[in-house]
C-alpha cells in the first residue's frame, strides 16, 4: 500500500496568533483561510510539501462535541495536554534558537532523549505540544 499522511488536525482559539506562530514563526504556507459563523479555520504547511498540512480548527465547530466536553477540551488545551505533533528539522539549534528568539513558549530545550532521538518542545499559542526532532 502506498500511504501518505495528507493532513492532521490541531485545535487553535486565536486566528491571528496562529498566524503568527505557524506562518510567522515557523515559516509555514497558509494554504486555506476561512472564516463560517463566528468560527475560523487554517490550513498551513511546509513550503515545498504542498500535500502535507496541518488544518487548524476551532474545537467548537464539532456538533457532536457537548458543552461540557468543550469545557473539557479548553482546560486541556490551556494546560498543553490535549493536542501534539511532532515536526522535524535538519539543524535543531538553529531551529530552536529561531523559536525561541520569537517568543514561543519553550517546553524544552534541545535534548538527547535516552530512546536516540534529539529534540526540543514548545506550546502554540492554544497550547499544542510541538515537538520538533533533529533530522539524522
Amino acid at each position: 500500500m502506498d500511504i501518505t499522511i495528507a493532513s492532521t488536525f490541531l485545535p487553535h482559539d486565536d486566528p491571528q496568533a496562529t498566524l503568527a506562530f505557524y506562518r510567522d514563526l515557523l515559516g509555514f504556507e497558509v494554504r486555506n483561510d476561512v472564516g463560517y459563523n463566528g468560527m475560523h479555520w487554517i490550513t498551513v504547511g511546509p513550503a515545498g510539501q504542498p500535500g502535507t498540512s496541518i488544518v487548524l480548527y476551532p474545537p467548537a465547530a464539532d456538533p457532536g462535541v457537548t458543552e461540557a466536553e468543550r469545557g473539557t477540551i479548553t482546560e486541556m488545551m490551556a494546560k498543553g495536554t490535549y493536542a501534539r505533533i511532532t515536526l522535524a528539522v535538519p539543524d535543531l539549534d538553529d531551529a530552536f534558537d529561531r523559536l525561541q528568539a520569537g517568543g514561543a513558549d519553550v517546553v524544552q530545550e534541545p535534548t538527547e532523549q535516552p530512546y536516540g532521538v534529539r529534540d526540543a518542545a514548545f506550546r502554540d499559542p492554544a497550547g499544542n505540544l510541538i515537538r520538533i526532532n533533529e533530522l539524522n
